[in-house]
């Protein structure tokens, strides 16, 4: 299997599942929206959205497009920043950008963009790497200390598919809250326990997918796990 393939099987994996369950949960407000998914991957939350959305999905690597199964309708373009700049500003009501910040340079270029084609009232959502998270999952789930010391001095990560991981932090939101007329609504952690557990034939059980679930719902709003998660999601209305 192609590394591609392996993340994708992932994906289809009970803990693969969890965490969009997780994502979907943190978005139970978008409902009759009209919707971007820019960096939709393999458009598993686009076509979960496309239940009860209008959903425009836009992904660069047609590959992952490729490789997704497509349960509802919605529109998929093959692109990156350029597919959306001829887009009349205003017309979405939320945006989603989930794990795409990290691996561009001009980030600022995004959010402006974002927020111009946000309604007023319009809500934007962010699913960011978190570096402590990852130490975490290095030294726990792995038992990879010398990758966690590596990462924990400041050096670069680096994703299998996707190349470096270029995080960026809350100092850097709160400049976009400041430039491009957002506020903060949400943040969330998600992926704080399920991905330390070691023994991959527990979490194919359903009690245990169930309680983990509970857990990290109840968990995902309070600061000390959002800190620790492996990912953070964001959610920003502009104002």
């Amino acid at each position: 299997m192609t590394n591609l393939e392996i993340y994708f099987d992932t994906t289809q994996k009970p803990w693969g599942k969890l965490f969009y369950k997780l994502v979907w949960e943190q978005l139970l407000f978008a409902k009759e929206m009209k919707i971007l998914d820019f960096g939709s991957g393999f458009g598993i939350t686009a076509d979960y959205m496309a239940t009860f959305n209008e959903v425009l999905a836009i992904e660069p690597n047609k590959q992952m497009c490729d490789m997704g199964t497509r349960n509802n309708e919605y529109t998929q373009i093959i692109g990156g920043i350029e597919a959306i700049i001829q887009i009349p500003k205003e017309s979405y009501d939320l945006i989603i950008c989930h794990n795409v910040l990290e691996y561009v340079d001009n980030k600022d270029d995004y959010i402006s963009t974002f927020s111009e084609l946000l309604k007023t009232g319009g809500k934007l959502s962010l699913i960011k790497h978190n570096r402590a998270g990852r130490i975490m999952h290095k030294a726990i789930f792995e038992n990879d200390i010398e990758e966690a010391l590596r990462l924990i001095s400041g050096e670069t990560a680096i994703a299998q598919n996707f190349g470096e991981i270029k995080y960026y932090n809350s100092s850097l939101i709160d400049k976009w809250v400041s430039l491009y007329k957002l506020k903060i609504i949400d943040t969330f952690g998600i992926r704080t326990f399920f991905s330390l557990h070691p023994d991959n034939s527990i979490r194919e059980s359903e009690q245990w997918l169930e309680s983990m679930f509970e857990l990290e719902s109840k968990s995902s709003r309070i600061k000390e796990f959002i800190d620790i998660a492996f990912f953070n999601h964001i959610i920003l209305e502009k104002v």
